[in-house]
C-alpha cells in the first residue's frame, strides 16, 4: 500500500487552480471508484493546497502510471511517495468520512 502526499506548487495562479482542480478531482473520484485510492484527503491545517491518498496498486510502476494521469502531473505539484503495509485497521474508519 501507499501513502501519496500531494502538494500542489505554491506559485500556481488561483485562475489555474480553479481551472485544473475539477479535472483533479474527477481524477481521484475514477481512481477511488477503481478500488485503486482506497482514502483521499484534503489538509486542513495548511493554507496550501496539499491532501494525501491511501492507494493500493499492483506495484509502484502501476501507481506511478497512475499518478500520471493527474492533470496537476509533472509540473504544478510535488508527490511525494511512501510504501507502508498496515498492521491494524480500526473497524469504525468509514465513521470518520467528513469529520
Amino acid at each position: 500500500m501507499y501513502l501519496i502526499t500531494i502538494t500542489v506548487n505554491p506559485d500556481l495562479s488561483a485562475e489555474q487552480h480553479e481551472t485544473l482542480f475539477p479535472k483533479h478531482a474527477e481524477w481521484f473520484k475514477k481512481h477511488f471508484a477503481a478500488g485503486t485510492f482506497l482514502l483521499t484527503a484534503p489538509f486542513t491545517d495548511t493554507q496550501a493546497h496539499q491532501g494525501m491518498i491511501f492507494a493500493q496498486a499492483e506495484s509502484r510502476e502501476a501507481l506511478q502510471t497512475i499518478l500520471a494521469e493527474d492533470c496537476y502531473y509533472p509540473n504544478h505539484a510535488q508527490y511525494d511517495i511512501r510504501e507502508f503495509a498496515p498492521k491494524l485497521i480500526a473497524a469504525n474508519l468509514p465513521e470518520f468520512a467528513g469529520k
